[in-house]
């Protein structure tokens, strides 16, 4: 059981997290993280527009994908894609990075960006650090009462 502090402060941490990296990359259009609960995927903070996407059934779009396929995706051309499920019309590539803590996917990275292949290897890298750094707290956030705990208001 996850104590409301715990709750608390995993979700300001999470929130920090994309701040500093919709920060550290201002071509990002939207960063943000989802937490796998189940068979779902359900929006935690997030940096950008609001999206339609608060919750993606495992396996639907490029971020079920990633977790039912368990790898990154790093898609140069959403166009290019049959399931893309589009947030935005402006968005042309997006980069999805799992989150794992102790082997388990418990959530993912995802960040758009208006220009076509924005995410080179070193960019991916970059994110997927930060991505294990977080799985702790992930766990904690998603194991958390609801995603309204998660997400700033």
């Amino acid at each position: 059981m996850v104590s409301p502090i715990e709750a608390q402060v995993s979700a300001a941490a999470l929130q920090a997290a994309m701040d500093a990296l919709h920060r550290a990359f201002p071509r990002h259009s939207w960063t943000g993280i989802y937490l796998l609960r189940g068979d779902e995927l359900v929006l935690g903070p997030f940096v950008g527009p609001p999206t339609e996407h608060a919750r993606i059934p495992r396996g639907r779009g490029l971020c079920g994908r990633a977790v039912r396929e368990e790898k990154d995706l790093n898609v140069g051309d959403v166009a290019s894609q049959p399931e893309y499920l589009a947030c935005n019309a402006d968005v042309r590539s997006e980069l999805i990075v799992l989150v794992r803590d102790r082997g388990e996917i418990v959530g993912q990275i995802d960040i758009d960006s208006r220009e076509p292949g924005r995410f080179p290897p070193e960019h991916e890298a970059r994110v997927r650090a930060v991505a294990d750094a977080l799985g702790p707290l992930v766990r904690l956030a998603r194991d958390a009462a609801g995603p309204q705990d998660v997400r700033r208001k």
